[in-house]
């Protein structure tokens, strides 16, 4: 199949706000990678923060992507084939590799880091939602410098009953997917959200003594009490201020490990030398240097795409036997310029519970 030399995608303007671009050249595919031709796409906050924190202009935006592979470069070792269908994410609004973006018609990304879409009860919309989560999740869960739960998988569990494990914003996108790995794990998520929002995660794994509402006064004294006062671990969906407290005064007095996907006040994190804190950015799964300033820069680390890409063939088999069920979507129409509309809609905080997804 001869691909076409140009396509539609979003890229960033001058101020790095997204803007739809009607001629912007195809990702080169070089050795290790392939070209998957986009059919559906999922938005992320970090699609709006990150070309307003890091502005690239002309980079190419998005995430979070599904389609079908339609190139695969003759030096690229893969078992996929040109016709799959796939899901995956790649580093949009990257100031070191500006030219790739899920928010277009072609993406390029290497396939390891690929998921092969079920033949059944998924949709490729659904698919969309899966990429980023899943590698945020494999970077704070089994990352060794994370919460480093190396040691129990799905396919490795924890003999039974397993230690809690608390997920401070359950009703994300990233947190249901960490419940239910959580779960098959054979570990305790201990989980807080919204009561709008109980019953989504409770469908996801959660105990029904196991969660909590965030803004409720005696939320610390509640998660210490089903703990057992035991709690080492807090993944941090939210990553704020609050968020960070309740998560350290909710561990135990020896201390543990908290992860959180936003940076969090310094102040914070020093209070208790008996916690470890680690800032989890899901795009280390690349193992590619990531020219920003720190913290979110990263070093390049054939280390962390070894761990990314070791953990695919196990969520790959989750995924075909129906184990790992998708954030709910809410569908926004009108292809890229629906994406845009969607990242105004994101960015305004009136998306609660569901992931907006785009097909293309």
């Amino acid at each position: 199949m001869k691909l076409p030399s140009l396509q539609k995608a979003i890229t960033q303007s001058i101020d790095g706000s997204p803007q739809l671009t009607d001629s912007v050249p195809l990702p080169s595919l070089k050795p290790g990678t392939v070209i998957v031709k986009t059919v559906a796409v999922a938005l992320n906050p970090t699609d709006n923060k990150m070309g307003a924190a890091f502005p690239t202009p002309g980079a190419l935006v998005g995430t979070d992507f599904s389609g079908t592979i339609v190139a695969i470069h003759h030096d690229t070792k893969t078992y996929f084939v040109v016709g799959d269908r796939v899901c995956g994410a790649v580093h949009g609004s990257n100031p070191g590799n500006p030219s790739n973006g899920a928010f277009a018609e072609y993406v390029r990304i290497r396939p390891e880091l690929l998921y092969r879409v079920p033949a059944s009860g998924m949709t490729m919309k659904e698919a969309a939602t899966l990429g980023i989560g899943l590698a945020t999740n494999i970077m704070a869960l089994w990352d060794s410098s994370a919460l480093g739960l190396g040691g129990f998988t799905p396919e490795s569990p924890a003999p039974d009953p397993g230690f809690p494990v608390l997920v401070y914003g359950g009703s994300t996108a990233t947190g249901t997917l960490a419940i239910q790995l959580l779960r098959l794990s054979g570990l305790d998520p201990i989980v807080t959200c919204s009561p709008r929002n109980f019953e989504l995660v409770r469908s996801r794994g959660a105990s029904p003594d196991s969660v909590f509402d965030y803004v409720d006064p005696g939320l610390v004294d509640s998660i210490k009490k089903r703990a057992g006062g035991r709690l080492k671990y807090a993944y941090d969906c939210i990553g704020d201020a609050t968020s960070a407290a309740h998560c350290y005064a909710a561990l135990s007095r020896l201390g543990g490990r908290y992860v959180c996907l936003e940076k969090v006040p310094d102040e914070v994190l020093h209070k208790r030398r008996a916690v470890r804190s680690k800032l989890v950015i899901a795009y280390e799964a690349n193992g590619e240097h990531v020219p920003l300033p720190e913290p979110w820069g990263t070093k390049a680390d054939p280390t962390k795409f070894a761990l990314a890409a070791g953990c695919t063939g196990m969520l790959q088999r989750l995924l075909d036997q129906g184990l790992l069920k998708t954030h709910p979507v809410q569908e926004v129409e009108g292809g890229l310029e629906g994406a845009l509309r969607g990242l105004k809609l994101l960015k305004s905080g009136e998306v609660w519970g569901k992931k907006l997804v785009v097909a293309l």
